[in-house]
This record gives C-alpha cells, structure tokens and sequence, in this order.
C-alpha cells in the first residue's frame, strides 16, 4: 500500500478541493483554457526545477511510495502535483473570495 501514497494524498487534495466549484458557482473555474493557463504558468518553472533537480541527484523520489509509472524520469504523481495543487490553490481562493463577496453583500 506505501506505493499508493503520493496518488492518495494528490486524490485527497483534489477530491476536497473540486467541491468547491459548484458549491460556491466559482464560474472563473469553469473557464478551462484559462485556468489552464494559470496552471501551467505556475507549473512550468517548478517541473523544469524538479527536472533539472531530479536530473543531478539532489533528490529522489522513493520507488515504494509512488506507482512506478514514469515520465521523462519524474514518477507521474509528481507531474500530477504540478496540476493538482495549483488547482487546489485556486479553488481555495475563488472560494475564499466567494465568501467575502457574500458577506460584503450582506
């Protein structure tokens, strides 16, 4: 079961965070092109890092703990880091702001 952990934790911050689109109609979420293109500006930088970083050997990622599936040497719960957590970050945010827009209306 280690070998799972990175996908559970990545399955966890998604499956708590995609609620909030239809629960606070967060329609910027539902603009795919751009939310797409806010992720991967946030990404680009970070996965040429993690490359590069990967690459020399200042870290590894531990063979036990991710499913094995690879992607120019990254374990593909890495590339899906680079997804999943900018969407989270957004979602959180327009959810937050959501709320202030509610209570400011009051």
């Amino acid at each position: 079961m280690r070998h799972l952990a990175y996908a559970a934790v990545l399955v966890a911050c998604f499956a708590v965070t995609a609620p909030l689109v239809p629960a606070f109609r967060l329609s910027r979420m539902r603009r795919v092109r751009l939310l797409l293109a806010a992720i991967g500006c946030a990404a680009a930088p970070f996965v040429v890092w993690d490359l590069w970083a990967a690459h020399v050997g200042h870290w590894h990622f531990d063979g036990g703990q991710v499913l094995g599936l690879r992607l120019l040497g990254l374990p593909i719960e890495e590339w899906a880091f680079f997804v999943v957590i900018p969407f989270a970050a957004i979602a959180s945010y327009e959810a937050v702001g959501a709320l202030l827009h509610r209570e400011r209306d009051r």
